[in-house]
């Protein structure tokens, strides 16, 4: 049997834009993933900032970078590709300059660079989808998405190792580190910069800067996305946060789950995207919601067993909670993609990327204000609302492109593009 074309490295490097851009990919993950996890210790280590000026500055920038969506949509449907996605990458090269400029005790300057890397890093996956759509098409597309994240999990991984173990170089080695992502970003945005895609806008009425006919409403879809996306906090807030103060678990465990997501999300997420090709983009994106929504219930239950076998019970729900977090990262945003007319898609991923970002800026409060009530309050709520979220996607009729959703037709051993 022939390898299907979508799982040949060769082939999904193509349906990403290219070498270079595949590269670019790489080197800004590893260089984000040096600093970007550890951006509040930088503020209280090396500004030597309270941690609520920190943490308030962090949250200011993610809120400022989500209010510069509207504009990023409006740029890409002018036809901007890879120069949103360097742009994006040099705005958080301005925020790293900043950043290692702002003398200690500062906090404005530390506010402002917060800002420009909030703001860098809310654009990017917008215009990223908006690339990867443009060179590739149907199933295809998915599964260079897929592949995207996979090589992204990877860099910010391997970023973070390198980070962790040169965190006992104490502030020097934050500052090392902070100039290297700058110094990725800039790299990255450069190969971007190089690949030179620029999508022909639809032809524009007289008089209008952009074709007529708006965004896709997605309303439905947008409200389940903001609870769904509490998934990609849980392996980071809320399994260490029960595993320590409810189990009273060594924070290995937390480490341990953290690196087994990674591992699973780097290895599968492109095979288990191909394989679920099959069925239609919303069925994947409700069924991810069920099965979210057991791994949570799994939780509640592990946590039952206590101090002795409640730690490696709730590692072992976890990788029921990544299968279900690897479902939706591989059909949530390939659905917009599909229900988008082309010449508002870029207003419909950055409606999406809103909805996503609102998500993750508010599921660790929502976390951390349900977990002392008890876990069945925490993982009780949690999966009651991400079921809720599944039925609203299973039985949207968001206005789109009516044959956007097909499953991939059986052919001779590749996914076929709708």
């Amino acid at each position: 049997m022939t390898t299907p074309l979508t799982t040949r490295p060769r082939s999904l490097v193509r349906a990403l834009g290219g070498p270079r851009y595949a590269m670019a990919l790489a080197v800004d993950s590893l260089g984000t993933g040096l600093l970007r996890p550890f951006l509040l210790l930088y503020g209280m280590t090396v500004l030597e900032l309270s941690a609520p000026a920190t943490g308030t500055a962090m949250a200011v920038g993610v809120v400022v970078g989500l209010g510069c969506m509207p504009a990023v949509g409006r740029w890409l449907d002018r036809g901007a590709r890879s120069t949103v996605v360097a742009a994006s990458m040099l705005v958080r090269v301005v925020g790293v300059a900043l950043l290692l400029a702002t003398p200690v005790g500062q906090a404005a300057p530390f506010a402002a660079a917060a800002l420009l890397l909030g703001v860098g890093n809310q654009a990017w996956p917008a215009a990223h989808a908006a690339l990867v759509a443009t060179v590739s098409h149907g199933r295809e597309r998915d599964a260079a998405l897929a592949a995207a994240r996979a090589l992204r999990n990877a860099g910010l991984g391997a970023g973070a190792l390198i980070a962790t173990v040169g965190l006992a170089g104490g502030a020097p080695a934050l500052r090392a580190m902070a100039a290297a992502t700058g110094l990725a970003c800039l790299a990255a945005a450069a190969l971007t910069w190089s690949v030179r895609l620029h999508a022909r806008p639809a032809a524009a009425p007289p008089g209008e800067d952009l074709p007529a006919g708006p965004a896709p409403r997605m309303g439905g879809l947008l409200a389940a996305n903001v609870i769904y996306v509490f998934c990609l906090n849980v392996p980071e807030i809320a399994l260490p946060l029960v595993l320590v103060t409810q189990l009273h678990a060594s924070p290995v465990w937390s480490a341990a789950i953290f690196l087994a997501n990674t591992v699973l999300v780097v290895t599968l997420q492109v095979p288990v995207t191909v394989l679920m090709s099959r069925f239609p983009r919303r069925t994947v994106l409700a069924l991810s919601g069920v099965v979210l929504a057991v791994s949570y219930l799994g939780f509640l239950a592990a946590t039952q067993y206590g101090r002795g076998w409640g730690a490696p019970a709730v590692a072992a729900v976890s990788v029921v909670c990544t299968i279900g977090e690897i479902l939706y990262a591989g059909s949530a945003t390939a659905l917009v993609t599909a229900l988008a007319p082309a010449h508002v898609l870029g207003r419909a991923l950055a409606r999406f990327e809103v909805s996503t970002g609102f998500g993750l800026a508010v599921s660790p409060a929502a976390i951390t204000a349900l977990a002392p009530h008890g876990p069945a309050a925490l993982w009780g709520g949690l999966a009651g609302a991400t079921l809720l979220a599944a039925g609203a996607v299973a039985t949207g009729t968001d206005r789109g492109s009516p044959a956007g959703d097909r499953p991939a037709r059986a052919g001779s051993g590749a996914v076929a593009a709708e």
